[in-house]
């Protein structure tokens, strides 16, 4: 038998990740982070308000986004619908 991320036919394995409760999980770290922003937007002078437009626009563009990282004999591909 073979070892890594692939099946005994040779197809890559493919692990699906559901979004609603993976962000309900991670949601206390917005309490960190939304405060952490604020002051590296103030620390590097840049705009709340534009920092938040770029990452609207970061995440708009997100949907059908595909990563693929092969290092060795492990694969990740990650797909955002």
């Amino acid at each position: 038998m073979k070892g890594g991320s692939r099946r005994a036919d040779g197809r890559r394995r493919r692990l699906y990740v559901p979004v609603l409760p993976v962000a309900l999980v991670l949601s206390p770290l917005l309490l960190l982070a939304v405060p952490a922003g604020l002051v590296a937007c103030r620390r590097f002078r840049v705009s709340p308000a534009g920092a938040l437009r770029g990452s609207r626009q970061l995440l708009w563009a997100l949907p059908g986004t595909r990563f693929e990282i092969e290092e060795g004999r492990t694969a990740l591909q990650v797909r955002i619908r």
